[in-house]
């Protein structure tokens, strides 16, 4: 609360860090990065049965298509910050913009699925370098507590609106000018920010140790285990390449966790777990986006090619629902602020669970309108519990390792965002769409249930607020 007859507190820069003449324009650029990242992987998902009909490919091809990005996206963001730090943000993030917007472009060119796949892939490695960098422009030039504040509001906001937007966007463009143009539209977005970049300070590297062996292995990992879902549910999960996928992804995770507890600066410390609210976040924060983001891709499937709705009404199926996050959040917020994060987290949960084991009655026959308000309780619980997840988060750990937490949870979000789109995937597959849809949504049900639930029970001593640190 704002105490009017306090003077406003001087805004000091860090040491060793050049004024920031145009905090307007850093916050907005930082914005603009968080917002196509996340519009990006919303607008394609309406677009895939479009390039599945352009291309000549089937469901195995567009679940690469969406988790080439959200896998490198994912593995990299253990690192990412670090890199940040290590390299400066400003730099960094010009390197992950500048190859954003070249693979945006190349993705609007790819002649055939493999090229855009790939594509995909560097677009996600270069999402993972923007994301923390944008952070760290906000950070590192906003240094009175309350302008900073503001700024991560606005930068929060923005991700809403691309939730949002991304679905009806996707379906508007795709429409109109094809499923290349949602491409295409990141190139002078892109160009824009950069032009707008060279006129933000730059910010200094500061040295930051990287820990490239467990780096190496978590993207190993990660990759060998999607592969072994997807692969498995195209060619069986008994065939010779699933099992071989199967036993990387094992030794690959075995040895992440080696390397973790041996190496001096790991990138995800064994010891973080400890605290309990931190492993229940984790996991929390896995199944919410397999269970929603798993829930978006088969839905937009089923609105396109069982129900044969054009991309631009398949999109706006899902603006109610979208739409209602980003109103939810500011009342999760408020919620908060007077109960603590707990109920929140646990509620939302538990209500975007019981929608998800509510949604397989829909079918071809349901009206549209029935249709798209069915998604409704599914968006009151991502956005109740969205905004819970990360304050629970952050306050389970000291100060100084905020960022690490947060690389943590949105890692951990993403991952569960490429095994929910590769799981259910498999499971519609093989001309078993209907069957195969409601199992998804069914397992996406269940796995958000039993999260939520040991968020209510196994954070209920302390209502999810972080408790004093003890030392030693």
């Amino acid at each position: 609360m704002h105490r009017d007859s306090a003077p406003p507190a001087p805004v000091r820069t860090p040491a060793g860090e050049p004024p920031d003449h145009h905090p307007v324009l850093t916050l907005l650029v930082a914005c603009t990065g968080f917002f196509v990242i996340t519009l990006d992987v919303n607008a394609v998902t309406v677009a895939l049965p479009h390039i599945g009909r352009e291309l000549g490919v089937g469901v195995t091809a567009l679940q690469w298509v969406l988790d080439a990005y959200t896998l490198l996206f994912a593995a990299l963001m253990l690192s990412a910050g670090t890199v940040s730090d290590r390299f400066g943000a400003t730099r960094v993030y010009a390197v992950g913009l500048a190859g954003f917007t070249v693979m945006s472009a190349a993705c609007a060119l790819a002649p055939d699925a493999a090229f855009l796949i790939g594509a995909r892939a560097a677009q996600g490695a270069a999402a993972a370098l923007m994301l923390p960098a944008s952070l760290s422009l906000i950070r590192r030039t906003r240094t009175d507590p309350a302008e900073r504040a503001r700024g991560f509001a606005l930068w929060t906001a923005a991700s809403g609106v691309a939730v949002a937007a991304g679905p009806v966007a996707g379906g508007v463009l795709t429409q109109a000018l094809g499923w290349r143009s949602i491409f295409f539209l990141n190139v002078p977005v892109g160009v824009a920010a950069l032009a707008a970049l060279s006129r933000t300070p730059r910010i200094r590297p500061r040295p930051a140790p990287l820990d490239g062996a467990g780096q190496s292995a978590v993207v190993l990992a990660l990759a060998a285990l999607v592969f072994a879902v997807i692969e498995g549910g195209a060619t069986g999960f008994g065939s010779p390449e699933v099992a071989v996928a199967s036993a990387v992804a094992v030794a690959a995770g075995t040895a992440f966790l080696a390397v973790e507890a041996r190496v001096r600066h790991p990138a995800v410390p064994p010891a973080l777990f400890r605290e309990r609210a931190v492993a229940v976040c984790t996991a929390a924060g896995l199944t919410m986006n397999l269970g929603f983001y798993g829930a978006v891709f088969v839905l937009s499937m089923f609105f396109q090619t069982q129900r044969h709705l054009s991309a631009l009404v398949g999109g706006v199926m899902f603006l109610p629902m979208t739409g209602l996050i980003a109103v939810v959040n500011v009342v999760s917020g408020r919620v908060i602020a007077r109960y603590g994060p707990r109920l929140p987290l646990a509620a939302g949960q538990l209500l975007a669970g019981a929608a998800s084991l509510a949604l397989p009655a829909v079918g071809p026959g349901t009206p549209v309108p029935l249709l798209s308000a069915a998604l409704l309780p599914l968006g009151v619980g991502a956005g109740l519990a969205a905004p819970a997840l990360t304050t629970t988060m952050l306050e389970a750990v000291p100060a100084e390792r905020s960022g690490l937490a947060s690389g943590v949870l949105n890692a951990a979000r993403q991952t569960g965002g490429a095994v929910g789109v590769a799981l259910f995937g498999a499971f519609i597959g093989g001309g078993r769409f209907l069957p195969g849809m409601r199992l998804s949504l069914l397992t996406g049900g269940v796995a958000l249930l039993c999260t939520g639930t040991a968020v209510a029970v196994l954070l209920r001593g302390d209502g999810g607020r972080r408790r004093p640190a003890v030392t030693g």
